[in-house]
């Protein structure tokens, strides 16, 4: 379990499913607050609900699929007919509508809870009732709505404990948020690699006004067909445009894009806001941020945490620094392509985050890679280890996709091994300039580096497994 440091209103949503679930033993009830502890379906999040939020969910479910088209909110609906399903009619739906106080915390147990469970934290409006069943007749409680398992959710405040770390001041969490009010704001974006496509697509479909470039022009067409609008330079899209987003492959190519020939510097006029989301070293941030002020402009550093499926699905993690209102200012946008944005103080802090989470999980899945090898050299086998590391601690929907990708010789690539060995190397040099040894990242580095002299640039990170093997 782990907090952020931040209050905030996400402000009016369409109600969303989720499900009671057991709280961790170490997580406090709300004081003064008569309520239970939900999952929402479709997401990692869950949060403290008010009892008397809850609505039925088969009695609301067609009123609300006609207010909300969304994508995300379509697939906790298909999640709980799925749920329901597996459950074979033995547990009541119910739903919330919530515009109060509660605590979001993830990643935290989503096992259904006994009734007694439920009577234990539904002590309240939901104690004392008594539960009654028939064949064919799903569980209910003989006490209306108090409580039971899936829920919906209209709106929510956040309270997370502060951690004490670098100033957090804001996030939204758009997992809950499956229908999107786009701004009117001219967007534009320039980079439709693997992470920048995906991003696009999405920001078309929630009903943006977007104009695209990309070096290679071919990778326009397929925008152009589903709406977007063609800028010819960087310089153009920036003129054009009141929030220019870019999103390419390195420092060298971040820094050409904004200061090289039609670069975005010649199309920034006041007022004009742009955002760097390529994952760069902060030095970078620093001089992008400086020459965009200097011509009146606004600049916001939004790097994602993900990969080219989370991007698709419009779930990246948004992480944001720079210029307050830019971050505003965007809000639509990371709804559009993001399940979470936070929003990390001044230009640069973003791109420390990034590249120490990108250091983390380039070095985590090159000791996957080790394993497996040695599973292999040992006599072991590679799949009985996958099946006893993913019903451990470790388990993760990465560890799982990454390793049968290597078990099947599958190295398509969703996220570039030559850009981790790119963050590997831009962290490992955060840590010299702050005198902070990173051994760990050192060695990792050296494996991608073998990979890439083995010719896995272009192949997924997972493909580290090759230079194991060669």
């Amino acid at each position: 379990m782990y907090s952020f440091s931040f209050r905030g209103k996400l402000g009016r949503y369409p109600p969303w499913p989720g499900k009671i679930v057991s709280p961790p033993k170490d997580l406090k009830k709300p004081r003064g607050k008569k309520c239970h502890f939900v999952k929402f379906f479709g997401t990692e999040d869950h949060a403290w609900i008010k009892v008397e939020q809850l609505k039925p969910y088969h009695a609301h479910k067609e009123e609300m699929i006609k207010i909300n088209k969304g994508k995300r909110f379509q697939q906790a609906v298909d999640s709980v007919e799925d749920f329901l399903k597996k459950a074979k009619g033995k547990e009541q739906v119910w739903g919330l509508s919530v515009n109060t106080d509660c605590t979001l915390c993830e990643d935290l147990t989503d096992s259904d809870p006994e009734p007694s469970t439920i009577e234990r934290l539904g002590a309240g409006p939901g104690s004392g009732f008594k539960w009654e069943s028939s064949v064919g007749e799903p569980l209910l409680p003989t006490k209306p709505a108090s409580l039971s398992l899936p829920y919906e959710i209209n709106s929510v405040d956040l309270i997370v404990k502060d951690t004490g770390s670098t100033s957090i001041q804001a996030a939204d969490s758009t997992a809950i948020n499956g229908s999107i009010t786009p701004t009117d704001k001219r967007i534009g974006f320039l980079g439709l690699g693997l992470m920048g496509s995906g991003i696009v697509s999405n920001l078309l479909k929630m009903g943006h006004v977007v104009t695209v470039w990309n070096r290679t022009a071919e990778k326009c067409d397929l925008f152009i067909q589903e709406g977007a609008r063609l800028g010819r330079t960087p310089a153009e899209v920036a003129s054009m445009c009141d929030i220019t987003f870019s999103c390419v492959s390195d420092p060298k190519a971040a820094r050409d894009l904004v200061l090289g020939p039609s670069g975005v510097l010649q199309g920034i006029r006041p007022g004009k806001c742009y955002v760097e989301m390529s994952t760069v070293d902060p030095e970078t941030i620093t001089e992008l941020s400086q020459v965009i002020t200097s011509r009146g402009g606004r600049f916001l550093e939004a790097p994602v945490a993900g990969s080219q499926q989370l991007s698709n699905d419009g779930m990246l993690v948004i992480l944001a620094a720079g210029d307050r209102t830019v971050y505003e200012d965007c809000s639509s946008c990371f709804q559009a392509m993001g399940k979470t944005s936070f929003f990390l103080g001044e230009a640069g802090n973003a791109a420390r985050m990034m590249l120490i989470l990108n250091m983390v999980q380039g070095s985590f899945m090159a000791t996957i890679a080790e394993g497996l090898t040695l599973a292999q050299a040992t006599g072991q086998s590679q799949q009985t280890f996958l099946d006893i590391l993913c019903q451990g601690q470790m388990a993760s929907t990465f560890v799982d996709q990454k390793c049968q990708n290597i078990l099947q010789g599958n190295f398509k690539p969703d996220y570039y091994l030559k850009h981790i060995q790119k963050d590997l190397r831009l962290a490992i040099s955060m840590g010299d300039m702050a005198n902070h040894p990173t051994p760990m990242a050192a060695a990792a580095n050296e494996v991608y580096k073998r990979a890439k002299a083995l010719d896995q640039s272009d192949n997924d990170i997972s493909a580290v497994y090759r230079a194991y093997i060669h």
